[in-house]
């Protein structure tokens, strides 16, 4: 059942008030989104990267033609809505997906149980000239924007991806609840990516998207996600490098790279016993 967003939006800020950082938390299967709520998260997310991610492959599948993002999405929540009890959960929604009815599948969602939506697949991972040729011929970050602004309009509690200060600026007008400043691909594990920012870096950025967010909505809440920010002890050094900056959302950290070194390790330790 979809928990409202007025009452999410009070969970959250009752966390911060009693001293504790926001925690979110993507999910490629049912036992993930279990074992996160059982961890005491926040927010549970899902999108096609986790199914792709927890298949072994690379989060960036999910920006890749292997399937429709939308419809496996809806799949994902009838295998995580039954079993997640009191957690808000919150669907990854493909907002430049051209066969869909944007205002009804946001209403099917509802319907199913989902409480918000985040935007993914996001063009906000692509750059260059690729980039450039989707913006040219309408498939656009702008229709990740419109996407929130619909679901806002819904009620839907609303955390969008935004990369750089002109994203939070325009999620913020949307009427955006938590802006996830998203500092690049993750890294870290077997098929993590190997290019990124440095955590210094990452901590410059995540607060010029902070600073811009609040611009438009003091109120707006502003976490980080992504790039070298894979544990919590780099969540740590970035939020001691920030300020407002109030939590954080991991995907890959959450239950990519814990079940890649408890399977290994739990093998290692099998393989140990003598006859």
């Amino acid at each position: 059942m979809a928990i409202s967003r007025r009452e999410i939006v009070q969970n959250l800020r009752s966390q911060l008030e009693n001293g504790r950082f926001i925690v979110g938390a993507g999910a490629g299967t049912g036992l993930s989104a279990k074992c996160a709520e059982a961890g005491g998260v926040d927010m549970i997310i899902i999108y096609n990267s986790g199914r792709y991610r927890m298949a072994g492959r690379g989060s960036l599948a999910g920006l890749m033609p292997y399937g429709d993002a939308n419809q496996i999405v809806m799949d994902m929540g009838g295998e995580v809505l039954p079993i997640v009890q009191n957690t808000p959960v919150l669907a990854g929604v493909c907002g430049t997906d051209p066969f869909r009815l944007m205002d009804v599948y946001l209403k099917q969602l509802k319907g199913m149980g989902f409480s918000g939506v985040q935007n993914f697949p996001t063009v906000g991972l692509i750059d260059g000239v690729f980039r450039q040729n989707l913006e040219e011929t309408g498939m656009g970050y702008h229709l990740e924007v419109d996407m929130i602004r619909k679901a806002h309009e819904l009620d839907l509690l609303t955390t969008p991806y935004v990369f750089n200060e002109e994203d939070a600026i325009n999620m913020a007008k949307a009427g955006a609840d938590v802006l996830v400043a998203h500092v690049g691909l993750t890294t870290k594990g077997s098929i993590g990516a190997k290019t990124a920012l440095t955590l210094d870096e990452s901590a410059v950025l995540v607060q010029k998207i902070h600073d811009a967010g609040k611009s438009v909505n003091p109120d707006i809440l502003v976490i980080c996600h992504g790039g070298p920010i894979s544990e919590p002890e780099d969540v740590e050094y970035v939020l001691g490098r920030t300020s407002g900056v109030v939590g954080f959302f991991g995907a890959s950290s959450i239950e990519r790279l814990p079940t890649e070194v408890a399977i290994t390790e739990q093998v290692r330790r099998f393989k140990k016993l003598m006859k």
